[in-house]
């Protein structure tokens, strides 16, 4: 359904869409004020019903109340997380997983829009269901192995797909009003189809059937899908078109397409809206049964916000930093426990020389102690290690917009995965932040040896500090943990300067920021705070009336006393060395960004940028503002690019406000260095002025690559992926470098000469090894560079690994035993009285049930060993609920559910083990698909 297909950067619960028209001559949506659906709209509303359900069952599994207290993104949140969310409760990670999921959807209008399976289009419909179910396996096999980012991207491809089905095909033609499941379930066929042979349509429809498809095809409900193309041959004779101004296999312009709500095609366009999103949610239904709640919700952002991972240098000079990490984390563990602090998964990668790794992630805070006590330093000394290595990996398995921390007293050996470090932290916006024990002068002794000073620029890349301390201070540095490993952290102000200056900083501090913290480093600093009132204190107070102070190593750290005052702040600092100023806080009040491109074509739109924005052309900017009550609540007055080392605003572009709480923003002039985003505005509900700042610096790059990403790796089977590169710069030579976080083999060009404004093609292969786990996700760089070096950009790519899968039958359920005497003989109370059921689960010649559990009742269900041929299931329940649903799982994610409610409208007076045949009936829809 390419109407479906418009991306837009909207706000979780916005109601308004985000439908750019663009020069082209077709617009896949109408601008906001029409009323036709969109792939977002349908993706969300599928979504946030699939997230609220799910959230209300994890609450009454718990025991507690689910009332959300509005509709925002924080308030959902909150009320999903239960009596815990006590404090500051962020949306951000939930908004942001959907915007990935949005972000994938939308690509594939981009890089995929003549592919006929991706769109259900030319009657492609038995390959169409492939990418569905293919896609449905791998995102099974992801949440597996917790790589949710990897199964959020394929889900939304794979929603796209699915929901073109009922506006391309002729489906809701057909008089269906409900999802074809087949689509989704592989061990059923798919039937009627129209063969290559079969007339489909008449171009010219008359008074006496005036429909675009056959009357023998409506009549015998043959299945069959419009072709489009930009050629009319592209279109067989006698074969439906997909229809509007872009398919040239029509000539009048006419097809069976279902995109628009446009007059004559109001009730089908409503038919196929309703059919794709009752077939999304039970495409969501069916992955969450596979996943289980927990990680369905993790796969979806719903989670504390804050993930504790740090990364350790264990060679044999680093005991006393090893056992102040190990008494943070447990400081961090032992505090924040049963609070919203506590963090939602807790991530280990140790490092030495000549080895790095293995990441250890989990979310059982004694299984992350117990991880961090084995940790010992051995080996090496003080030497340079494989810090970046250890890095990488944080960076990759780590979720977006994490905190890491990374201790180490030497310079980094592997100073060639620089590059990959700027793009993976520019991807991931995540912030790492450095604790250097080490002599923090040593320079670069080789091209091949990196320095502390690669620490610092790493750093401030990526919002975070390069802290210098000797170990016999480290346990003061590491408060910064404290402070930054916590829900709902912003950024009100960061700065560098280099050389350092006398400068005066104003900052805004607004009522629902708490914990505000000022952290400069540096050396030879001296410094005033002045509060709105004119209130001063400088460095020498360590407790005055505005903050309390403290130094460690180069670091400074004001922490802001919680009486202090709202509003204009400002800080004067002095020194002619380099520094660094970031000043934080926690609030509910944020906002998620992404730099997009547009791209023309029959469906055009907007694509998020995977690398850096485009020099010498207009930035565009989406944005999704959230605030505590919502982005109704909230009120934007300045969206602006700042240069981190100098402070210049950049606000001479334009600024859209697109309502609930969605702002596009263009700017004209780009800033030729490092800059950040900058966004200021007013809560209606504190009645307060804000300002917050984006962490993750950017540039501008003359080169654009371009990567298309279909499907999914298979074990020991070499992958192609096509990438274009293309310079608005000086042509000539540029170097091609590429690099994956699982060192699968890759072979790629090494250098591409270009021609401005032309895209160059290239093929880079990469091979999984045979035995990599299905469900593994490889993150990969593919960096270019000019000749020069002074020119480069990169994309990053997270790629599935998921075998080919041969078993698509789910377990079934047989009926071996039902008990209900007690509750008919009983029927004027029900409390004292049981019923029992027993069944017989089996996978047939599958792989195995991995997992039976209770979806519908409060009783109690065992089962015998899960190894066992024939598993049996026994319930037990009270009299007074006489319904139960639970799901057998096999290993590869096939869902059965196994269902039985008592009909209390017949039947006979009591039920024995001599089963009747109606209830024998009932029970034989015992297993069903998802």
């Amino acid at each position: 359904m390419n109407v479906f297909s418009r991306l837009t950067m909207t706000s979780v619960l916005g109601i308004a869409l985000l439908v750019l028209t663009l020069s082209s001559p077709t617009v896949a949506f109408v601008p906001i004020g029409g009323d036709s659906a969109s792939h977002v709209s349908i993706t969300r509303n599928a979504v946030l019903q699939k997230v609220t359900e799910t959230c209300q069952a994890v609450a009454e599994a718990a025991g507690h109340e689910f009332k959300p207290t509005g509709s925002s993104p924080e308030e959902l949140v909150q009320a999903c997380l239960g009596p815990t969310a006590t404090g500051e409760v962020s949306g951000a990670k939930f908004s942001s997983a959907l915007q990935e999921i949005y972000t994938q959807n939308a690509l594939l209008d981009r890089n995929f829009i003549y592919s006929a399976p991706h769109h259900f289009n030319s009657e492609a419909i038995l390959e169409g269901r492939s990418l569905i179910t293919g896609g449905m396996a791998a995102i099974k096999a992801n949440i597996r192995n917790e790589n949710f980012q990897a199964a959020r991207e394929t889900l939304g491809r794979v929603l796209h797909t699915l929901q073109d089905f009922y506006s391309h095909t002729n489906w809701v033609d057909l008089g269906y009003t409900e999802p074809y499941v087949n689509l989704i379930r592989p061990d059923l066929p798919l039937e009627n189809l129209a063969d290559k042979d079969t007339e489909t349509c008449s171009d010219s429809p008359n008074q006496n059937f005036p429909h675009l498809i056959l009357p023998d095809i409506l009549q015998e409900k043959k299945l069959t899908s419009g072709y489009f193309g930009i050629f009319p041959s592209a279109k067989p004779e006698g074969k439906c078109s997909h229809g509007g101004a872009s398919d040239l296999t029509s000539s009048s312009g006419e097809g069976i397409n279902k995109d628009e709500r446009t007059s004559g095609k109001e009730a089908l366009h409503d038919a196929a809206v309703n059919a794709a999103t009752a077939a999304s949610l039970e495409l969501l239904q069916d992955i969450r049964l596979a996943a289980g709640d927990n990680d369905f919700l993790r796969m979806m952002g719903i989670a504390r916000s804050s993930v504790l991972c740090f990364v350790i240098d264990t060679t044999g000079s680093m005991s006393d930093d090893i056992a102040q990490a190990r008494a943070t984390v447990y400081e961090i563990i032992d505090s924040k426990k049963g609070t919203q602090d506590e963090p939602s998964e807790y991530i280990l990668v140790p490092f030495n020389d000549p080895s790095f790794g293995p990441m250890i992630r989990t979310t059982d805070p004694d299984e992350m102690k117990s991880e961090i006590s084995k940790l010992t330093a051995s080996g090496g000394g003080d030497t340079p290690e494989l810090c970046l290595s250890g890095l990488q990996l944080a960076l990759t398995g780590a979720p977006s917009s994490s905190q890491i921390y990374v201790f180490t007293d030497a310079p980094p050996k592997d100073i060639e995965l620089i590059g990959t470090i700027f793009a993976l932290m520019g991807s991931t916006k995540s912030t790492v932040t450095f604790f250097v024990t080490g002599a923090g002068r040593r320079r670069r002794r080789s091209l091949k040896t990196g320095s502390f000073s690669d620490y610092i620029e790493l750093a401030l890349a990526s919002g975070g500090q390069a802290i210098q301390v000797s170990k016999r201070e480290l346990s003061l540095a590491t408060d910064i943990i404290l402070d930054t490993s916590t829900s709902a952290l912003v950024t009100v102000l960061q700065q560098a300067r280099n050389p350092g200056k006398q400068e005066t900083f104003p900052f805004n501090l607004d009522k629902t920021l708490r914990n505000a913290t000022i952290y400069i480093t540096g050396t030879s600093i001296t410094f005033t705070l002045t509060n709105p009132s004119g209130l001063t204190q400088d460095q020498s107070e360590t407790s005055g009336r505005l903050a309390t102070i403290q130094t460690v190593g180069n670091m400074w750290r004001i922490q802001i006393n919680s009486t202090r005052e709202t509003g204009a702040w400002k800080i004067q600092i002095n020194s002619y060395q380099p520094y660094t100023l970031k000043i934080t806080g926690q609030s509910t009040i944020t906002f998620i960004y992404n730099f997009v491109e547009s791209f023309a074509g029959p469906h055009p739109g907007y694509a998020v940028l995977s690398g850096r924005p485009q020099a010498g052309q207009p930035a565009s900017l989406l944005l999704s503002v959230l605030g505590k009550k919502g982005p109704s609540s909230m009120n934007i007055s300045e969206v602006g690019l700042v240069i981190v080392s100098g402070g210049e605003a950049v606000t001479n572009g334009t600024m859209t406000d697109l309502g609930n709480g969605d702002v596009l923003v263009t700017v004209y002039t780009v800033p030729e260095g490092e800059f950040v985003v900058i966004l200021k505005g007013t809560d209606r509900v504190s009645n307060t002025e804000f300002q917050r700042q984006s962490t993750t610096q950017i540039s501008v790059s003359k080169v654009n690559i371009q990567v298309m990403v279909d499907s999914s790796l298979e074990p020991g089977k070499p992958f192609q992926l096509n990438f274009s590169l293309k310079t608005e710069g000086a042509g000539g030579s540029y170097s091609i470098s590429a690099r994956n976080d699982r060192d699968f083999s890759m072979s790629y060009p090494e250098s591409l000469t270009l021609t401005t404004g032309v895209y160059a093609n290239a093929t880079l292969t990469i091979t999984p090894p045979a035995d990599t786990p299905s469900g593994t996700d490889a993150t990969l760089t593919i960096q270019a560079t000019s000749s020069s070096g002074a020119d480069s950009n990169y994309v990053v790519l997270r790629l599935s690994v998921v075998t080919k899968i041969t078993d698509f039958t789910p377990p079934l359920c047989e009926m071996v035993s039902l008990l209900m005497d007690d509750c008919l003989n009983n029927t004027s109370q029900c409390e004292p009285f049981h019923w029992q059921l027993s069944a017989n689960l089996t996978d047939g010649n599958g792989t195995g049930i991995e997992s039976i559990t209770l979806r519908t009742g409060k009783g109690n269900l065992t089962h015998t060993p899960l190894s066992a041929p024939i598993i049996l299931a026994n319930y037990n329940s009270s009299c007074c609920l006489q319904v139960v649903e639970f799901v057998a799982v096999d290993k590869v994610g096939n869902v059965g559910r196994c269902y039985y409610a008592y009909d209390h409208s017949g039947g006979p007076p009591a039920l024995t083990l001599s089963l009747p045949l109606w209830l024998c009936l009932l029970v034989s829809v015992f297993i069903v698909g998802p």
